[in-house]
């Protein structure tokens, strides 16, 4: 669970660059990191902490296989990405797009 202090703290492009990467599908860091021209060490780093916002999930077949997917708060994140830095807790502001975009259906 994501500790209420802390706020979601992402590195612009790159965290923004997994996430589009993940939209095409399931893809594990090595892939990834080739894709988005950055190292795969950076790239390892950086998925356990997105998953930790629950931007991504770590998906089978095995705990250990390293394949990630994009979440619905990951894809709103990468929708919303020209607010991240002008709100407060970008966490709270998707929570939010996603419930007024749930109620306006």
């Amino acid at each position: 669970m994501l500790d209420t202090e802390r706020h979601v703290k992402l590195q612009r492009p790159t965290d923004f660059l997994i996430l589009e990467c993940l939209q095409d599908g399931r893809n594990v860091a090595v892939n990834i990191a080739q894709e988005i021209d950055k190292s795969r060490s950076h790239v390892n780093v950086r998925l356990p902490q997105l998953e930790d916002y629950r931007l991504v999930e770590k998906v089978g077949p095995s705990d250990n296989s390293g394949l990630y997917e994009i979440t619905e708060l990951g894809v709103l994140a990468v929708e919303n990405r020209n607010r991240y830095g002008d709100v407060d807790d970008f966490e709270a502001y998707l929570k939010q797009f996603r419930n007024e975009r749930e109620h306006s259906q």
